[in-house]
C-alpha cells in the first residue's frame, strides 16, 4: 500500500528529494545495472504466468543480451485476448487495479498495475511535481495541502489512478475533486474548477498540453462572460479579480488565466505538448514542465528543474530503441525483427521508436509503443546529470510518409500554421490517393475567412521552411502534395456533440491531427453539412 502522506512530510526536504529525485545523480553505468536487475526478477516473475510463457523462451534467459536475442517484439495485439477479458488467472501477478487507453474507432486497451507497479508509478508522479515547482537542485517547494488545478479523467484512464495516488501520497488537493463531475463535461468540470482556483488559487497547474490550452480558452472565456454574483463578493475573489484586471490593464489585453493565478509549475505531459508549448505560455505565463507517459509503462521519463530535455526512470520500465533506419526496413517488410539498441548507444540528433518491457509483474515484454523519441545529448551538463536527454518526437503512426522524401508530423504542420499565421479551431491531416497521385490532405476549421487556394500556397511555402524535406520535394521532384478543405465554423463542435450523444468516448469524440481514419473523415464531412466521397489513404 502507499505510504501515507504524513510519514513523508516527516522527512526532511533533503530526504524527501532524494527520495523522488536522487536517480537524477546516478551515472550511466548505474542506471543500466538498475535495468538489469530488475528484467531479471521481471524474467522470473512472468515465467510463472501462462502469458509470459507465451513470449519466453523453454530456457530462461540468463542476461539482458540473452533476453533481446531470444524473445520477439510484440505489440497489444499479442495480448488482446487476455487482456481484453481481463483474465487474470493468466497474468503473473495479480492486478492491485486495471486502467485502459483509448484505442482507435472507440477501442479501449487494458493494462493492469500490479501494486508494485502502483507504487513506482505514484513515486514517478511526486518526482514530476516536485521538479515542477523547483527553481534549483534540491528545493522541495511543496506541502501537505497544495492545490493542484487540473482536468483530468477519472479511473479507469491512468491520470485519475494517479491523481488518486498523488492525494494519498502527498496529500495535494485536486481542483476539482475526481469525483465532482463526470468525465464527459469537460466545459461544466472547467467552469467548476475556475470558480474553486478563482477563491482557493492554485500554485500548480496539471492536464494534457491540448487541455491545458483548451482551459486556458475556456477561463478566459469565463472571465470575459462572468456576471457579478454573491460569490464574488468573497474577498480573495475581489482580490484576484482587481489584480488581474490591473495586469490585463498594463499589458493592454484581456484577462487570461495567468492575470489570476501566477503558478509555481506548469506541468503537461502527452506527445502534443511541444506543439502547444508557446500556447500554455500565454495562458498560463509560463513554459510548460514536461513527463511523459504511456498507460502500458507509466510515466516513463521526465524533466529536471533546468526544463530542458527528459531522462528516462530507470526503475519504470527496461528500455529498447530501434533505429529509425530500422524501422523503416520493418515498416517495409512486415516480417522484419527491427534490431534494437540500449541506452549507452544512443546518438544524438537520431531518432528511435521506444520498446519497453515492465517490471514488477506487469505483463509487456519487449512491446513497441509506436512513439518515437529523439536523441538531444548524451547528458545535461548544466544540471550535472550523466544520463541521455531524450524529448518524444512523434508516434510512429503519426508520421506521414511522402514518396520517401519525407516524414511530416504534427509538430512539423503546427509550426507551418504558426508561421503563416492561421488561427483555427481544430485541423486534421492524412495522406490521401486519387488516380494514382499523393496528396497530404488537409481538412481545418480556420477562424475567420481564408481562400482555399490562398492558404494552400501559403502553407506549403511554409511546410518548406520548416522541414528541408519536404522542400526537397518541391525543389528536385516539383512535387506539391499539400491539398486543403476548408470547413465551416462549428464543424468540429458539432462533430465532438454527435460522438457524445452516440456514447463514444471521451477521447474519441475528436478526429485525431494525423492519419484520421475513412470514417472519422466522413463523418467530419457530415457535420461540415454536406456530403463528400472520401479518397482512400
Amino acid at each position: 500500500m502507499l505510504r501515507p502522506h504524513d510519514t513523508v512530510w516527516e522527512r526532511d526536504r533533503e530526504g524527501v528529494w532524494q527520495k523522488y529525485c536522487g536517480f537524477l545523480d546516478i551515472s550511466l553505468d548505474a542506471f543500466t545495472g538498475i535495468q538489469e536487475h530488475l528484467l531479471a526478477e521481471q524474467i522470473r516473475l512472468v515465467d510463472q504466468s501462462p502469458l509470459g510463457r507465451r513470449f519466453l523462451p523453454a530456457s530462461l534467459p540468463g542476461s539482458a543480451r540473452e533476453f533481446r536475442e531470444t524473445v520477439r517484439l510484440t505489440t497489444y495485439e499479442d495480448y488482446q485476448d487476455v487482456l481484453d477479458a481481463r483474465r487474470e488467472e493468466f497474468l503473473a501477478v495479480k492486478p492491485y487495479a486495471w486502467v485502459h487507453t483509448s484505442g482507435r474507432g472507440g477501442t479501449f486497451r487494458w493494462v493492469p498495475y500490479t501494486a508494485m507497479a502502483y507504487e513506482r508509478f505514484v513515486d514517478a508522479g511526486a518526482a514530476s511535481l516536485i521538479l515542477a515547482a523547483a527553481e534549483a537542485k534540491g528545493e522541495v517547494n511543496l506541502a501537505r495541502g497544495t492545490r493542484l488545478l487540473c482536468n483530468i479523467p477519472r479511473m479507469p484512464y491512468l491520470s485519475g489512478l494517479l491523481g488518486l495516488g498523488l492525494e494519498d501520497r502527498l496529500g495535494v488537493r485536486l481542483i476539482p475533486p475526481l469525483d465532482e463531475l463526470p468525465d464527459s463535461d469537460f466545459h461544466k468540470k472547467t467552469e467548476v474548477a475556475f470558480k474553486m482556483a478563482l477563491r482557493e488559487g492554485a500554485p500548480i497547474i496539471a492536464a494534457l498540453g491540448s487541455v491545458l490550452v483548451k482551459m486556458g480558452e475556456g477561463m478566459a472565456r469565463h472571465t470575459r462572460q462572468a456576471h457579478f454574483t454573491r460569490d464574488m463578493l468573497h474577498p480573495a475573489v475581489l482580490w484576484r479579480l482587481g489584480r488581474a484586471y490591473a495586469r490585463a490593464l498594463l499589458a493592454g489585453r484581456r484577462i487570461l488565466p495567468k492575470d489570476l493565478w501566477p503558478a509555481r509549475a506548469i506541468i503537461a505531459w502527452g506527445m502534443d505538448t511541444d506543439v502547444f508549448r508557446e500556447d500554455i505560455r500565454r495562458y498560463w505565463g509560463r513554459l510548460p514542465y514536461e513527463a511523459y507517459s504511456a498507460t502500458e509503462g507509466g510515466i516513463l521519463a521526465i524533466q529536471s528543474w533546468t526544463r530542458r530535455g527528459l531522462t528516462l526512470l530507470p526503475y519504470a520500465a527496461y528500455y529498447e530503441f530501434i533505429p529509425e533506419q530500422e524501422w523503416l526496413k520493418a515498416r517495409g517488410d512486415t516480417s522484419y525483427q527491427p534490431r534494437t539498441v540500449l541506452a549507452p548507444d544512443l546518438e544524438p540528433g537520431k531518432r528511435y521508436e521506444l520498446v519497453i518491457t515492465n517490471f514488477y509483474g506487469m505483463p509487456f515484454l519487449r512491446y513497441r509503443l509506436g512513439h518515437f523519441i529523439q536523441v538531444l545529448s548524451r547528458e545535461d551538463d548544466a544540471a550535472g546529470i550523466h544520463l541521455p536527454q531524450v524529448a518524444f518526437h512523434a508516434r510512429a503512426d503519426d508520421l506521414i510518409d511522402i514518396a520517401n522524401f519525407t516524414r511530416i508530423d504534427e509538430g512539423t504542420v503546427h509550426r507551418a500554421l504558426r508561421l503563416a499565421g492561421v488561427h483555427y479551431e481544430d485541423w486534421t491531416l492524412r495522406k490521401e490517393t486519387t488516380d494514382g497521385k499523393t496528396s497530404l490532405h488537409l481538412y481545418i476549421e480556420p477562424q475567420g475567412d481564408l481562400a482555399r487556394e490562398g492558404l494552400e500556397s501559403v502553407l506549403h511555402e511554409k511546410l518548406k521552411e520548416c522541414d528541408p524535406f519536404y522542400n526537397d520535394l518541391d525543389r528536385m521532384l516539383q512535387i506539391r502534395p499539400l491539398r486543403v478543405t476548408c470547413l465551416a465554423p462549428g464543424t468540429f463542435a458539432l462533430y465532438y456533440e454527435e460522438k457524445m450523444r452516440a456514447g463514444v468516448d471521451l477521447a474519441n469524440r475528436r478526429p485525431p491531427r494525423m492519419n484520421p481514419l475513412d470514417s472519422e473523415i466522413r463523418d467530419l464531412l457530415q457535420a461540415n453539412g454536406h456530403e463528400v466521397k472520401v479518397e482512400v489513404s
